[in-house]
């Protein structure tokens, strides 16, 4: 944390090496890190026993559970929209950041309130997603605005790494609740509030807003978001993300499969999300720097062909041990995904407005993944879920060749930016 006011380029090392440089990402990456961390602890306690709690404890139909699980994504969506232009225009991204993560901490003390009433849980799932939505794009802003262009598969898959830490220990926290209280799903609910606001204070302490210099007249404002879209290569960002959002089913339905396939205790339900955290963990730093050296969008393609073959194992020929090679699968499809798809956009977008592209993208991906809840719920309880899987499969196959597509002159467009960046450092 002391590092955090340190630029990130080395003393007087104009061309510092790989190693040196991945040890010199600024300061700021690991704090929002920590933050992430001790935030996904709590996150992942609620989300790794939410769906057995909601299908096994309180009996609703894999349709319902899809449209909770949407709205546990998708809804509230365009308040990143929102928060990315609030952000852009002020300059305070730390503070909506800020705002966001206040807000899902406090939706935590909601559910022990709500009860089983399931209008009651939607609404408290919706506050918690409206403060991810607040805060997920300010964020991955700050990140990008405290490290070179040439770095961002690191910076994304160091904070990744750290963000997954969290995901990895909150089920584990989960089931020791739940064991030790006799699965009591309230004190796993109050104590995911008390983590969460302890990475509250970790931002408000550590966490160092960047400041940028304030663009030009004219470039922040209502018609300047009309002009963002039609930039062809945020038009293909968004058109990847919203594919890629409406083939990609929830963890939820996942796991549900999994743990209605192997039998498996309630109690040890949320296991299924540590395996694939802990593939995750592990893949998400080296992933980000083999995606600086062979190229972003080659490790985007690699991740979706790896969720091709989750959704087929889902129902294949596996038991045992092969599971592990399922959530192994899965946490290979996250870390070659979530941050280097950002890192991919990071160079492209425009310096005034890169809050409001990011939080567009991510928009766009939620908005799609609020659909594919919805049907492949529908799905599930008509087909059967080992067809809806298969079909998934299928989609996510057509998906992948499209992505590539869309997003090989994004790729071109960035690799030019990052040697422009690097020659400009040389000079």
């Amino acid at each position: 944390m002391s590092t955090i006011d340190r630029p990130h380029s080395g003393g007087d090392d104009a061309t510092p090496s790989r190693r040196k440089a991945f040890f010199l990402l600024s300061g700021n990456v690991f704090a929002l890190g920590a933050v992430s961390l001790v935030t996904d602890i709590s996150s992942e306690m609620m989300t790794a026993v939410l769906p057995v709690y909601l299908v096994v404890g309180l009996h609703l139909s894999p349709a319902a559970y899809g449209v909770v699980d949407g709205t546990y994504t998708g809804a509230t969506a365009l308040l990143r929209l929102i928060g990315g232009y609030v952000a852009d225009l002020t300059r305070r991204r730390k503070f909506i950041a800020g705002l966001g993560y206040g807000l899902s901490a406090v939706a935590k003390l909601g559910m022990p309130a709500a009860g089983s009433a399931v209008g009651a849980i939607g609404a408290v799932i919706a506050v918690d997603r409206t403060g991810k939505g607040l805060r997920t794009a300010p964020r991955d802003a700050l990140i990008t605005l405290s490290t070179p262009p040439r770095l961002y598969g690191r910076a994304f898959g160091v904070h990744r790494t750290m963000d997954t830490i969290g995901a990895f220990v909150g089920p584990l926290v989960a089931i020791g609740i739940l064991a030790a209280t006799a699965q009591a799903y309230d004190a796993v609910f109050v104590a995911s509030f008390c983590i969460a606001a302890f990475g509250v204070l970790i931002l408000v302490l550590f966490v160092r807003d960047h400041r940028d210099e304030q663009p030009v007249k004219g470039a922040v404002s209502p018609r300047a978001l009309g002009g963002l879209i039609r930039l062809t290569p945020v038009r293909r960002l968004v058109a990847a993300a919203c594919l890629a959002g409406l083939v990609t089913i929830g963890d939820g339905f996942v796991y549900l499969l999994l743990q209605q396939r192997e039998h498996l205790s309630v109690s040890w339900f949320p296991l299924l999300a540590v395996g694939t955290n802990l593939s995750y963990l592990v893949l998400a730093t080296p992933l980000g720097l083999l995606a600086d050296k062979i190229g972003r969008l080659t490790v985007v393609l690699g991740g979706y062909s790896a969720l091709v073959l989750v959704y087929l194992l889902l129902f294949g020929p596996f038991g045992g041990t092969a599971l592990l090679v399922v959530l192994a699968l899965y946490g290979l499809f996250y870390a070659a995904t979530d941050g280097v798809l950002m890192a991919l956009a990071g160079p492209v977008l425009p310096k005034a407005l890169r809050t409001t592209a990011i939080a567009l993208i991510q928009t766009g991906q939620a908005l799609s993944y609020l659909v594919s809840s919805v049907l492949f719920g529908l799905a599930w309880t008509l087909w059967g879920p080992a067809n809806a899987s298969r079909v998934a499969a299928g989609l996510v196959a057509v998906a992948v060749v499209v992505i590539a597509v869309l997003l090989r002159g994004v790729q071109a467009a960035g690799t030019a930016e990052d040697v422009a960046e690097a020659a400009e450092e040389h000079a």
